[in-house]
């Protein structure tokens, strides 16, 4: 089913879909607009603590609608923010519209989705250049167990 009529922008919608489905799935609810809420928080929080040519690359693997997000609102002059551990996680909650207690939990899961999608190595490349306490909230308790689960 062809939603676009242009074959790359609905290969981009299905996929975008799919990441929504699974953060859905991590989160057992049927709520895309939390899904939304929260992967979008993952990737503004991600991108502006990475550099304009590290976030350039990361974005890169994103699906075509999803790297427009992951861009949305990116000033490229005011990166990278060196996030403490509170800040990164107020500023998480109030884009992902949760709690700062829900943070880790949220952060997690969507790292754990994006392990599915992503590549390994881009991944773990982007989180190695982020401060220790940020790369604490966003890696998932089992990392390794998505790796093996990853999509082409």
């Amino acid at each position: 089913m062809s939603f676009t009529g242009v074959d790359s922008l609905d290969t981009s919608l299905s996929k975008s879909n799919s990441w929504l489905a699974d953060i859905d799935a991590a989160f057992g609810t049927k709520d895309r607009r939390l899904a939304y809420r929260v992967l979008r928080a993952w990737l503004h929080s991600l991108r502006d603590g990475l550099s304009v040519d590290l976030a350039a690359n990361f974005a890169a693997q994103l699906p075509e609608l999803l790297r427009g997000v992951f861009f949305d609102g990116w000033n490229p002059s005011r990166v990278p923010h060196k996030y403490d551990r509170n800040e990164f996680i107020a500023r998480f909650a109030r884009e992902a519209q949760v709690r700062d207690s829900d943070v880790a939990k949220s952060a997690r899961l969507v790292t754990g989705v994006a392990r599915q999608h992503m590549s390994e190595g881009g991944i773990a490349h982007a989180l190695d250049h982020l401060p220790a306490a940020v790369r604490e909230i966003l890696e998932p308790e089992l990392a390794g167990s998505a790796a093996g689960q990853r999509r082409a």
